[in-house]
């Protein structure tokens, strides 16, 4: 992998784990659920309005790590002493968002796959309500939002396509003339099947609805880039 490809800095490898390493880390993953125990009992005594998300030890015991989210910022000083009082090392909260909390939970997506940012996503990228309209999904939010409440991430996956599709697509309720002569109104367009669905008159005056692909259309305008 080139060095400018990667995203986070690489750590360096000290040696190959051993079975005592292993059995090391086995202990203090052990450890963690009896630590993420205590801490809830110590945030219900302190009545602080917090979720605790995760507990992790680091590999020497140096430190612990309690993950929680909040909808604001707490005061947990008292909580920190206490929490070092019991386990007699250095203490460190860490107040996270709602999308870190399912990558660290992980889950199952309405895909029925695992969640993209528990498996391969290194970092999360931005993701709006206009990705959802430009690629004519459902404006609910149950159905367009993950389980962490947020816009799905796989908004942005075909983004791109989608921006390339809508360029060479008219607008609806564009007046346009086909290669064999019918003038029509744009009624609706199909972006993934390019193909546009035209408002024409036949000789009665009767109004009728006539679909055509965007190759069969003479005169075409196209879409300005993000529209």
């Amino acid at each position: 992998v080139k060095e400018k490809c990667i995203g986070d800095e690489l750590k360096p490898v000290l040696r190959i784990a051993t079975k005592e390493d292993e059995e090391r880390a086995a202990k203090n993953r052990e450890k963690e659920k009896e630590a993420y125990k205590i801490c809830l009992d110590k945030i219900k005594e302190h009545e602080l309005d917090m979720k605790l998300v995760s507990t992790e030890y680091t590999f020497d015991n140096n430190k612990v790590l309690f993950y929680f989210t909040a909808d604001g910022r707490v005061d947990f000083r008292e909580l920190v002493k206490d929490l070092a009082a019991v386990f007699r090392t250095r203490i460190e909260l860490r107040q996270i968002g709602v999308r870190d909390e399912a990558k660290m939970l992980g889950g199952m997506g309405i895909c029925g796959r695992k969640l993209c940012c528990n498996t391969f996503l290194s970092e999360f990228a931005p993701v709006s309500i206009k990705m959802a309209k430009e690629q004519n999904l459902s404006l609910n939010p149950t159905k367009i939002s993950g389980v962490c409440g947020r816009l799905m991430c796989c908004l942005k996956n075909e983004q791109e396509t989608y921006e390339y599709l809508n360029s060479k697509l008219p607008n609806v309720g564009e007046k346009l003339k086909t290669k064999d002569g019918v003038v029509g109104e744009v009624q609706r367009v199909d972006v993934l099947r390019q193909k546009v669905k035209l408002i024409v008159e036949d000789e009665n005056g009767d109004k009728e609805i006539q679909e055509y692909k965007i190759d069969d259309l003479l005169t075409r305008k196209k879409k300005p880039q993000g529209c």
